[in-house]
């Protein structure tokens, strides 16, 4: 199974894009993606960035990844 995270593309340099997810950083190839520009949010599976999503869904899809995680941490229980 492979869960994809948004993540902000901070930098571009030839083909390789430095992306963000709440301040972790990584690289990731733009040969698969045509007209990536800083700013922008992509879907990233094994180093390659595939697809540009905007930026509601980015950050739509990233809190309810955080609010899984502080439940998996203890969090508030599930509501019934």
């Amino acid at each position: 199974m492979c869960l994809a995270i948004p993540s902000r593309i901070v930098k571009i340099e030839d083909q390789m894009a430095v992306i963000d997810v709440d301040g972790v950083t990584r690289e990731a190839s733009l040969l698969l993606l045509e007209d990536a520009r800083v700013g922008d949010y992509v879907i990233v599976h094994a180093g390659f960035a595939l697809h540009k999503i905007d930026e509601e869904t980015a950050r739509e899809s990233l809190d309810l990844l955080r609010d899984v995680a502080d439940r998996l941490d203890g969090g508030d229980p599930p509501a019934a």
